[in-house]
């Protein structure tokens, strides 16, 4: 059994869609299953449509009607007018309308999932019909039938042992398997794995299934060792360890998500990270090895980032009371912490507010600490860096923070403007 992930550049328009066949076609399709996101930027579009409902009425028609039109143009450069697909396709935007004229609920991050993932309901249809179309049967699943969660949404934490046993007797591994990334169900509601979290899907079902193997085909060669959209030289690496790729996912490197490793490293699983432009290159093999080959500085950036500096008003140490105190608010307000640095009386942390959470944390500790906060600060993290590397970084804007271990180096920068 093999595990594809095809994520949103895969699909971005009907040419995209096509070269997915193609690949397809390359490698084969018997013992496989497909995982596939949103098409293009399409979950960023479904967000706008989120955000319309929730904060700005007046905004929600152009919303959704982007998001129609962008599929309409889609199956236009796919298939023949009257075709079954436009039929299913609409019958989705109905489930989402009805939604949005039923819902009761206040709650942004139920709303967010029960709209949301129709991004990836609709891609996974169209490139289902498509394939089928040109004579690679397929058979479609609604992954919301295979992964089980709990109902923290958008970042909802797996049944395993559920959705193992789900998944073990109802997919056919003899054949070509169609679906979603991102998406999961609690209770008959659609939850989401977080974001980006298709990669994650791939790896549940190649643990479940006990696969040979799991590809994410992307428009890079593989995993390099930087950002090419913000670096200008880059580098491939050819070979990276488990233990590496659990590293650079937790520091913030985009190529892989931090949860998809996890579940293969426990079966040994290979990981490969290839071109859906290049068939023919080797890409990315992360397995059980060591390091990284070649061995290089690898920059990982993490941008909108907030820093965060807590002393107490009596000038009095920070410790271990009250680093908990503020650990248990930044847990309760869901800011995730990038850095740690402390010193006798401050306390720094480096976070990102993926729940505009950061107001609130703030009112809930003005009152007992001083608080001064940099935002939209960029992280940068370096692997196996050496002095060109990091003042390579220096180059970027003004150091706040530096903490360098024998491995990573981090530096907080204030951007050059």
């Amino acid at each position: 059994m093999r595990i594809f992930k095809f994520g949103g550049a895969s699909v971005k328009n009907p040419d995209a869609v096509k070269n997915v066949a193609r690949v397809l076609q390359h490698e084969g399709t018997e013992n496989t299953l497909v995982v596939i996101s949103a098409m293009g930027k399409m979950t960023n579009a479904f967000e706008r449509i989120v955000e319309a409902y929730c904060y700005k009425k007046e905004d929600l028609k152009e919303a959704l009607a982007f998001v129609q039109d962008f599929h309409q143009e889609m199956m236009d450069g796919l298939f023949q007018k009257e075709h079954e697909v436009y039929n299913k396709v609409n019958y989705f935007f109905g489930e989402l309308s009805g939604f949005m004229a039923t819902n009761t609920s206040e709650d942004y991050n139920y709303i967010y999932d029960q709209m949301v993932g129709f991004g990836e309901l609709i891609s996974t249809t169209i490139v289902s019909d498509y394939l089928s179309d040109i004579g690679i049967k397929n058979n479609w699943l609604d992954v919301r039938e295979y992964i089980k969660t709990d109902g923290s949404y958008r970042d909802a934490k797996v049944y395993w042992d559920l959705t193992k046993d789900i998944i073990t007797k109802k997919v056919d591994p003899s054949t070509l398997n169609i679906t979603q990334g991102f998406l999961g169900a609690y209770d008959e509601k659609t939850t989401t794995l977080g974001r980006e979290g298709s990669d994650y899907t791939a790896g549940i079902f190649a643990y479940c299934l006990h696969a040979d193997s799991v590809t994410i085909w992307k428009d890079v060669p593989g995993v390099l060792n930087a950002d090419p959209r913000v670096f200008e030289q880059t580098e491939l690496l050819k070979n990276i360890s488990y233990t590496e790729a659990i590293e650079m996912a937790f520091y913030g490197a985009s190529v892989i998500h931090p949860k998809t490793i996890q579940p293969l490293e426990q079966k040994q699983i290979p990981l490969f990270v290839r071109s859906f432009d290049d068939l023919q290159q080797e890409g990315t093999q992360v397995s059980n090895s060591e390091g990284i080959e070649p061995m290089i500085p690898c920059f990982i950036v993490k941008k909108n980032q907030i820093l965060i500096s807590i002393s107490a008003k009596d000038f009095s140490f920070m410790v271990e009371d009250n680093i908990s105190h503020v650990f248990k608010k930044l847990h309760q307000y869901k800011l995730k912490v990038n850095l740690i640095q402390n010193s006798a009386i401050s306390f720094s942390v480096c976070v990102e507010d993926k729940f505009n959470n950061y107001q609130h944390f703030l009112n809930d500790l003005t009152s007992s600490y001083t608080i001064k906060s940099y935002e939209n600060a960029t992280l940068y993290t370096i692997r196996h860096f050496d002095n060109d590397a990091i003042e390579s970084i220096k180059q970027k804007g003004r150091p706040v923070i530096r903490q360098i271990n024998t491995e990573t180096a981090q530096l907080v920068i204030q951007e050059n403007v």
